[in-house]
């Protein structure tokens, strides 16, 4: 599968290339990035390089795993009609028969995108493409997240994704085991919250 751009006026999605390595560092570098996602602590430079060329790269050409950088799109002052790097998107993909595929959504924010909608827009735009036929023809999405990560939660609300419940040490991270939430979201569900913000979450003024 060829590296392609998602663009919805607003957000522009593009493959991360070694131009980006490093924002990318100094991303993954930022308080917290490590407690949620498998990014290496401590986060290297050499790091990003190699996300960019052995994850990127092969997961693009193997059709299996699709990673795009989210940016807000637009005019001047902006390069190429798109702004700074904002964050990551990602699809993890199956081998299912077609129209039978799953597909996994992954995602970080930088502090600079967060409590603007820009997660959302850009999972939008991602998962619209995933379940279009002429994009991946998925048959459902599924959103995974260590339990506590309250703002990965609120971005798969926010789109429609259903929480099926938690798994026990479903996830691995560093070589350890943690429990994961678990949720789905199928190409007939509406993009907007199916079921009531839990009562137990806590209180933030930040959304994705």
């Amino acid at each position: 599968m060829h590296p392609f751009a998602l663009d919805d006026g607003r957000i522009h999605l593009s493959t991360p290339t070694l131009d980006d390595v490093d924002a990318i560092t100094a991303a993954c570098r930022e308080p917290g990035m490590a407690e949620w996602t498998v990014v290496p602590d401590p986060y290297e430079r050499t790091d990003a390089e190699r996300f960019v060329l052995e994850e990127v790269v092969p997961g693009w050409e193997r059709g299996t795993a699709l990673t795009w950088t989210v940016r807000e799109s637009g005019g001047p002052p902006f390069v190429d009609g798109r702004g700074p790097l904002l964050g990551m998107m990602g699809i993890g993909l199956d081998d299912g028969a077609p129209g039978a595929r799953s597909g996994e959504i992954g995602y970080w924010l930088t502090p600079a995108a967060r409590g603007r909608g820009i997660g959302t827009a850009a999972a939008r735009l991602v998962a619209d493409w995933a379940f279009d036929v002429e994009g991946a023809g998925l048959s459902r999405l599924v959103w995974q997240a260590y339990v506590d990560n309250w703002p990965s939660r609120r971005l798969a609300w926010r789109l429609g994704f259903r929480v099926e419940g938690t798994i026990r040490r479903q996830l691995v991270q560093r070589g350890v085991r943690r429990d994961a939430w678990f949720g789905t979201l199928l190409p007939d569900d509406p993009r907007e919250p199916n079921e009531p913000w839990p009562a137990d979450a806590p209180p933030s003024g930040r959304t994705t």
